[in-house]
């Protein structure tokens, strides 16, 4: 596989914010290795037995990723939170913070079951019901979900600031924004129907929709969704949404590429978009390498939860020490003994037996070595 990009631009006369040119912008020598190498860990991955712990990786990964994008637009909740928020009830869902996850979930579940269509495509409409998902019930001035952004006397839209390469004013008048998301959809089909790969068109669809910036409020959420979505109906799973760890990860870099590329192209210097790619295609990278530690980490998890069920089944081990290292497993981490000895679960297992019982137990699994015991600690040979 080679990457081979065309030479094409769509340049779109507004009415009020002057002309606005869609380029594809990207130096095919700086991308084609890294692009490869995206490639070869999409297909890696996509090899690994992830299918046999798919609903636990789907859970880390939809759970990380909305507090990654949330955090990025300063959301306050911490990825525990962010957790106990996705299980909450509707009807238990008090403050705004709280929606405004649940809000994320719903507009990713609109994305994923949308990329699952052999005939979706990126249009207006598509745009338009993340926008409405992500902002439902949050409260805001001028921000109404699912609404496009308009000139008002009292507020001038900016996007950035001095700390990331300046501030830029977006088109400001409906009309315009009006006229630039139709011209996004266009690009996007000429794009694809010139073979750009989804790896490239989904970081310039996201990067060009941000210097769009359609609705008062949102927009950062929606330009990861909209990027997230054209990679899955690509048959990417799971990275596009684990990208948004990365984008927090590297913020400062994140929102100033944005600056970086916009100048290049103001200025006409050439594939002034290169550097945002780059960025979004070592993300990639990362995320799916990630993705692929994870899988093989869970995958030995549970082999080892069937191996323990089975010594616990055939009486190799008993019930305390299936016990013992269940809560171990959970840790995931070593333990320290003193610590162990202390927790409730443990004291209780062994409240009516000696401590010869205690001693005999964990001797007899580090002689199976299901554990081992290092100074004061204890771990299991997973960690």
């Amino acid at each position: 596989m080679t990457l081979s990009l065309p030479d094409y631009s769509l340049r779109v006369e507004t009415d009020r914010f002057g002309p606005f040119v869609f380029q594809i912008g990207c130096e095919t020598s700086q991308l084609e290795t890294l692009f490869l190498r995206v490639n070869d860990a999409q297909q890696r991955f996509s090899g690994s037995p992830f299918a046999q712990v798919a609903h636990l990786l789907e859970k880390e990964v939809v759970v990380s990723s909305i507090f990654g994008t949330n955090t990025i637009e300063g959301g306050t909740l911490s990825e525990e939170e962010t957790e106990q928020a996705l299980n909450l009830d509707p009807a238990e869902i008090q403050e705004t913070e709280q929606r405004r996850a649940i809000n994320i979930k719903a507009a990713y579940d609109h994305s994923r079951q949308a990329a699952k269509s052999d005939d979706w495509h990126l249009n207006e409409k598509f745009v338009i019901a993340i926008h409405a998902a992500l902002t439902d019930q949050i409260p805001d001035e001028y921000n109404e979900p699912g609404l496009l952004r308009d000139k008002s006397k009292d507020r001038i839209t900016y996007v950035g600031n001095k700390r990331h390469g300046g501030q830029y004013k977006p088109p400001q008048y409906g009309q315009d924004i009006k006229k630039l998301l139709s011209a996004l959809v266009q690009f996007n089909q000429e794009l694809s129907s010139r073979d750009v790969p989804a790896l490239i068109r989904a970081p310039l669809i996201h990067y060009y929709y941000e210097l769009i910036h359609p609705f008062w409020d949102g927009n950062g959420r929606v330009g990861r969704i909209l990027e997230a979505t054209l990679l899955q109906a690509d048959g990417f799973h799971y990275a596009p949404f684990a990208q948004a760890g990365y984008y927090l990860r590297n913020i400062d870099q994140y929102f100033t590429l944005f600056n970086v590329c916009r100048k290049a192209a103001k200025k006409h210097r050439a594939f002034p978009i290169t550097p945002f790619v780059i960025f979004f295609l070592e993300g990639m990278l990362e995320s799916l390498n990630k993705l692929h530690d994870r899988v093989n980490g869970l995958v030995k998890i549970l082999l080892f939860e069937n191996a323990l069920k089975r010594m616990l089944d055939n009486k190799t081990i008993n019930t305390r020490q299936h016990a013992i290292v269940s809560q171990l497993l959970l840790s995931a981490h070593s333990v320290q003994l003193e610590t162990l000895r202390h927790s409730s679960w443990y004291v209780a297992l062994y409240s009516k037996l000696t401590d010869k019982t205690r001693r005999r137990d964990l001797i007899r699994l580090s002689q199976l070595k299901l554990i081992f015991q290092d100074g004061n600690h204890i771990r299991l040979p997973l960690f």
